[in-house]
């Protein structure tokens, strides 16, 4: 895998997302969204666990089968078992995996499947689908903060929207550390994501604050505590509520510069917002327009105004 970069947001993938013909069948499930959109803003690094550990394409298929207290995965045929060369696998490649800003998994799949995959009962054809793929369940929990998403999931607007925030937020985040940590700069990064984390949950964001004032704790500790609840906050998927009060505060930083005729503009747009008639894009570029207007530079370095580029239309459909 290769090393952290502050310019390419590393995502991993699962290669069939991407076109390459790994799948049991020796085809793919290539994801046009991933291919065609988000590549351009990604350094996509493609993963498929059954190839790597020498399974060819075709191929039988795998399964996971609950073998009393055990997981193993096996041919769906039963002929062969590869749970240790799978176990093998992900213990050798999870802890490589520091570069990356988030990872996109197959669903359904025995290895890449984030969540719902049967899990068959032993000698049956019969199961529920509790399962974890075996790779991504190592994936997830060796590395807690990593934004994951499977990419049936993302048609979803909102889901989507909330994983490509947190792919930028937590590659920013990683930046500042590859950068060298210290007090300053992390009351800084809040400071700049101060109405993003509001938006998202305005409860868990006050209480990042005090882990950043006065604390004796070490930096790294204080750092890791910190990012914690920070990716824990984003993961709250924002609502309409939520960014309509966000958008309220910020209406605060322009009450002494707008006209009244202004004024009522944005009063009239963060309503028709709140009440779903106008997108968010839409009380965003006037607030935008207004900071052009009237410069504050505490709200011109909030990255809730841009926290992924506008042109993947992120906050036009809600």
């Amino acid at each position: 895998m290769v090393e952290f970069s502050d310019e390419k947001i590393q995502v991993g993938i699962s290669s069939c997302l991407i076109g390459n013909k790994v799948r049991f069948d020796g085809g793919h499930k290539q994801s046009s969204y991933c291919t065609k959109v988000l590549s351009d803003y990604f350094d996509f690094q493609p993963i498929c666990p059954e190839m790597a550990i020498g399974l060819g394409t075709p191929r039988k298929a795998i399964r996971l089968v609950k073998d009393e207290d055990r997981i193993r995965v096996m041919a769906s045929d039963g002929s062969f078992e590869v749970t240790e060369q799978l176990t093998e696998f992900g213990e050798k490649t999870s802890p490589l995996l520091t570069s990356l800003s988030g990872y996109i998994f197959c669903a359904k799949s025995p290895t890449c499947g984030m969540e719902r995959v049967t899990l068959y009962n032993e000698g049956t054809n019969q199961g529920n689908r509790d399962g974890v793929g075996v790779f991504a369940a190592k994936v997830m929990a060796d590395h807690p903060l990593l934004p994951v998403e499977e990419q049936g999931r993302l048609n979803d607007l909102l889901l989507r929207e909330n994983f490509i925030t947190r792919v930028f937020a937590y590659h920013r985040w990683q930046s500042l550390v590859a950068g060298g940590l210290s007090i300053r700069k992390l009351i800084q990064f809040h400071a700049e994501h101060k109405y993003l984390l509001m938006s998202h949950n305005v409860k868990l964001y006050y209480k990042l604050g005090p882990l950043l004032s006065g604390s004796k704790e070490a930096i790294e500790v204080v750092a890791k505590q910190y990012i914690e609840g920070f990716m824990a906050t984003l993961k709250t998927l924002p609502n309409r509520k939520s960014h309509t009060n966000t958008l309220s505060h910020l209406q605060g930083y322009f009450k002494r510069s707008l006209s009244s005729a202004e004024r009522v503009d944005l009063a009239n747009d963060i309503d028709k917002y709140r009440k779903g008639l106008l997108p968010l894009m839409v009380p965003i570029t006037l607030i935008t327009h207004y900071l052009t207007l009237y410069p504050d530079p505490y709200l011109k370095q909030q990255v809730y105004l841009h926290p992924h580029p506008e042109e993947l239309k992120l906050r036009y459909s809600h």
